[in-house]
């Protein structure tokens, strides 16, 4: 979808309407979840939940070793810091 600004109107109770053509290039249909944001300089920024949730696991999948749970990994530093504890 090439970037675009489109004038809307903020209707009663604060309500907004996402053009047509807006919500088919991204897939929203009723019920999509979105993530409201402001911004320092005064705006809003509208995002898809699921394209935050997916940068987010992105962002995360090179922390644990490749086919290793973030919980595995803390269960295992865990047990080393345990392990060192009883021996001090």
């Amino acid at each position: 979808m090439a970037h675009a600004e489109r004038q809307i109107i903020v209707g009663d109770r604060g309500r907004i309407v996402l053009p047509s053509e807006v919500r088919s290039a991204l897939g929203l249909t009723a019920g999509s979840r979105m993530l409201l944001s402001t911004e320092k300089d005064g705006s809003l920024r509208l995002r898809p939940y699921r394209s935050v949730a997916d940068h987010g696991r992105g962002m995360l999948a090179g922390l644990a070793p490749a086919g290793e749970s973030m919980v595995e990994e803390l269960l295992k530093e865990r047990r080393r810091e345990a392990a060192r504890e009883d021996r001090e």
